[in-house]
């Protein structure tokens, strides 16, 4: 934690006063109870309260907002939040969630979110799930910070919790169709009805088409497309007031060609590419949405589980039981050099993930003078990858090319005994096997104690046991990239480097390289021998880049185990005042917590302290030097714990409501994942922080009329990160990439009721985020314009509801076709080359729904 917090508290007390007294005067003519705001109930603390009575930071959407913003996916919810950011990476599925700056888990199976997602209790350990398959939504609630008191899983930045709508024993209903730009056609139904006096059920599904909005310039199917069905069918028995159990099951299924890559840099190797004919996307124009693959991008996924939740209550207590199991399979296969050139053939993965959890717990209800609630969550989760990247025909001359003399990899050929055109050539490939079983369980609760009838003190345990064990494995025919260039490898007893000394001396000067000719040599010209070393050792040090598949080193072995097991306890303290019945000040205390993370990639080495056991242990690849911290970078991350101060007041009057959050959050040991060409770093990062401040608030001016407003301010930073992202780097003191200064979001929206009983709204939203850097770990040429993204994106709806249940809606998302980066990365085996995501463009649409 940096040391001016107090500091920072004292300015956060200050502006907290400032806001309190602007709100008082509004605040104060509302004792009279009537409110033109409807109340929002959440379970944001495991209770049933009102938004404005829960002294958390929370932001809550609801079903109204949803529907009426045409809202699809979790993603869209980035930008309606400005303190969350849902980042789509190479998949159709590979989201990664941020809260306040604090976020990973895409990218790499071995990384669990530090944001955890929820969806009706049940935990969600990668983020396949999406919006557009949940039929009847009740509310989003976003909670910021540390939340593992509460939900007994490793949520170290926040939780991301989605609430469905539970059966109805009243029968209603709905068909929804709709049709949008790019051929866009999506329908969803939901039923739901008793079918006995006690037993409820509903049935929902939908699916959605559309055309993709990235032209591909090499005679392959356009990108970034949708193919999604789901179906959610859920069961409600109620055999008396006691006692409710309710049943889930839900499926989904997509089959897409996701995702499109823009170049913003093409230096270096870009080059190479050009002299073999192929072409790339335009980095002089990277908005174009146009790319370059020589075959289909292949996007599938299957995902399914079901859930039992049981709630009794005792009269005192309450028992709240959710047992669930869950099966993501998903597959993706695509050409990785984004060009036309064929360098790389494809590379795929094949990721299965089942995941076993079990949540009880135990709370007290009524009005008492102490109020609490304890509970144990239960988590298992096998994890199996099996991956490929292939090299294409054209990667041997692609290399040719970059060495700038063909008959160099010719040499080595012949040197090393292989027949002529070997390396980079033919069925060459890296096959990776990984598999990461983990266990964990937490024990948790906390305790509400009401000293008077407006201060409540509350604090909260958990203590969180996680235990993983990780196998991996590759096989690798790259004949190039398991040369040792240096002295570790010898040819015939004699090191490489003399070997090449002695081709290039005879090469120079018609001598063999014998003592008495160098000396001879030396005597007539000298400082031939220092030269031709010097070149040796440029050549040398000129082709190890070359290697980007070196020998991968299985694990477990005899020095490295394969096995983490953390155990922490985590704590949060809160004080909570009512100043009266419509403000709310707290302030509190939390830590979080997330286990060891394992790198599941090809980047995955052993870290170079253990160099020397392995080499003694005969266990190092030949191209592994123990010199050099070349091939040793990173397994795992080690755990992640985090601490926020907050304090913050929750404010409402006659029409409207504010909400103010001041926080300084960080994390020692942040697990940073990053790609670096061909895999993922991942390493630790000593300590990030945030210092920021939040509001919502909620006014409606007239009856009819709502606007909203919430903003952030963000000031993260590195306070220690030695090595980089790269290992080599060092980022103490900057900032981090991806997180905005500021962030807001605004919206209207304005109903209308006529005569006839028809009622109609128009809605519009603008979301902002200042100028960002996207990405601290690439270099860009000197003088080139780096991709920087400012976010500015306005979206609208309409729609009426006649009073036969019939309803009319037009949408436009991202109205004014906003355009800009969402994250970049070095060029796949291309240095000087840098790729990026764009957002979606232009969206709109009209649908119809028929109520009943």
């Amino acid at each position: 934690m940096r040391s001016n917090i107090i500091f920072t508290l004292k300015q956060s007390t200050t502006a907290i006063a400032l806001v309190t007294a602007m709100a008082l005067p509004s605040i104060a003519s509302a004792q009279d109870d009537s409110r033109v705001i409807e109340e929002i109930v959440v379970t944001s603390t495991k209770r049933q309260t009102t938004l404005q009575d829960t002294p958390v930071a929370v932001s809550v959407i609801g079903q109204d907002v949803i529907e009426k913003a045409n809202i699809h996916d979790i993603k869209d919810l980035g930008l309606m939040v400005p303190s969350l950011r849902v980042n789509q990476l190479q998949n159709s599925v590979n989201t990664n969630f941020i809260i306040r700056g604090f976020g990973n888990g895409a990218n790499n199976a071995g990384i669990e979110p530090s944001v955890g997602v929820f969806i009706d209790g049940v935990y969600r350990s990668r983020s396949a799930a999406r919006m557009g398959d949940l039929p009847k939504l009740e509310r989003v609630e976003v909670l910021r910070g540390p939340q593992s008191t509460l939900f007994g899983k490793n949520a170290s930045a926040g939780v991301v919790s989605v609430v469905t709508a539970k059966p109805s024993f009243e029968k209603e209903g709905y068909i929804d169709l709709g049709y949008g730009n790019h051929n866009s056609f999506q329908g969803k139904a939901y039923y739901t009805g008793g079918i006995s006096d006690t037993v409820a059920v509903s049935l929902g599904g939908g699916f959605h088409q559309r055309d993709g909005y990235v032209e591909t310039l090499a005679g392959i199917d356009p990108l970034n497309d949708r193919n999604r069905w789901n179906m959610r069918g859920q069961i409600l028995f109620t055999p008396n007031d006691n006692t409710t159990v309710r049943v889930i099951g839900d499926y989904s299924t997509l089959d897409e060609t996701c995702c499109a890559v823009t170049h913003f840099q093409t230096e270096g190797a870009a080059g190479a590419i050009y002299a073999l004919g192929g072409q790339t996307s335009d980095a002089n124009n990277p908005f174009a949405r146009q790319a370059f693959q020589n075959k289909n991008s292949e996007n599938t996924v299957d995902d399914y589980g079901f859930s039992l939740h049981i709630d009794h209550d005792f009269g005192n207590v309450a028992l709240t039981s959710i047992t669930a199991t869950r099966k993501t399979d998903s597959f993706q296969n695509t050409d990785v050099d984004f060009s036309s050139a064929l360098l790389l053939d494809h590379t795929q993965d094949i990721i299965d993930i089942k995941t076993f959890t079990q949540e009880l717990r135990l709370e007290s209800t009524g009005d008492n003078k102490i109020d609490w609630m304890v509970g144990g969550f239960y988590f298992n989760e096998d994890v199996s990858q099996d991956s490929e990247l292939a090299y294409g025909d054209q990667l041997r001359p692609y290399m040719d090319i970059l060495i700038g003399d063909a008959t160099v990899l010719a040499g080595f050929e012949g040197l090393f005994g292989h027949a002529p055109g070997t390396f980079f050539a033919g069925d060459v490939s890296m096959q990776e096997a990984f598999t990461q079983d983990n266990e964990s369980y937490s024990l948790y609760g906390t305790v509400d104690v009401h000293l008077t009838d407006r201060l409540t003190i509350t604090g909260g345990l958990n203590y969180t046991k996680d235990k993983k064990t990780v196998t991996g494995s590759t096989i690798n025919n790259d004949e190039f990239s398991n040369i040792d260039l240096t002295n570790d490898l010898t040819l015939f007893g004699v090191p490489l480097p003399t070997v090449m000394f002695g081709a290039a001396f005879l090469e120079n000067t018609g001598l063999e390289a014998t003592p008495a000719n160098i000396a001879f040599i030396e005597g007539v010209a000298p400082g031939t021998s220092a030269a031709i070393t010097a070149g040796v050792a440029a050549g040398i040090a000129a082709l190890e880049p070359l290697q980007f598949q070196p020998q991968f080193l299985a694990f477990p072995n005899a020095v490295e185990n394969g096995l983490s097991d953390d155990d922490k306890v985590t704590w949060n303290i809160r004080a909570s005042f009512e100043v009266n019945d419509d403000l709310h000040l707290y302030t509190s205390v939390s830590t979080g917590f997330k286990s060891t993370s394992w790198n599941l990639s090809r980047d995955s080495r052993p870290f170079f302290d253990d160099a020397a056991a392995l080499s003694a242990a005969g266990l190092l690849p030949g191209n592994y030097k123990v010199d050099s911290g070349r091939n040793f970078t990173t397994r795992f991350a080690g755990p992640e714990n985090s601490t926020v101060y907050e304090i913050g007041l929750k404010a409402r009057f006659d029409r409207g409501n504010l909400n103010v959050a001041i926080f300084d959050q960080t994390i020692e040991g942040f697990q940073s994942n990053t790609f670096l060409g061909t895999g993922f770093g991942l390493a630790n990062a000593g300590e990030q922080s945030t210092k920021g401040i939040e509001f919502d608030a909620t006014f409606r001016p007239v009856d009819s009329l709502t606007l909203t407003v919430a903003g952030i301010y963000l000031d993260p930073l590195y306070d220690s990160f030695v090595g980089g992202v790269d290992g080599i780097t060092d980022l103490t003191g900057t900032k981090p990439s991806g997180i905005p200064s500021y962030a807001m979001s605004v919206s209207a929206t304005y109903d209308h009721e006529f005569e006839s009983g028809t009622t109609g709204f128009i809605r519009g939203d603008w979301q902002y985020e200042s100028r960002v850097q996207t990405n601290e770990g690439i270099s860009f040429v000197v003088g080139a314009e780096q991709p920087f993204r400012t976010i500015s994106t306005v979206n609208i709806s309409g729609g009426i509801q006649l009073e036969n249940g019939l309803q009319f809606q037009v949408w436009a998302r991202n109205l004014f076709d906003d355009t800009y980066i969402t994250t970049t990365f070095p060029g796949v085996a291309q240095q000087g080359v840098i790729s990026g995501y764009l957002n979606t463009p232009r969206m709109f649409g009209a649908n119809i729904r028929k109520s009943f």
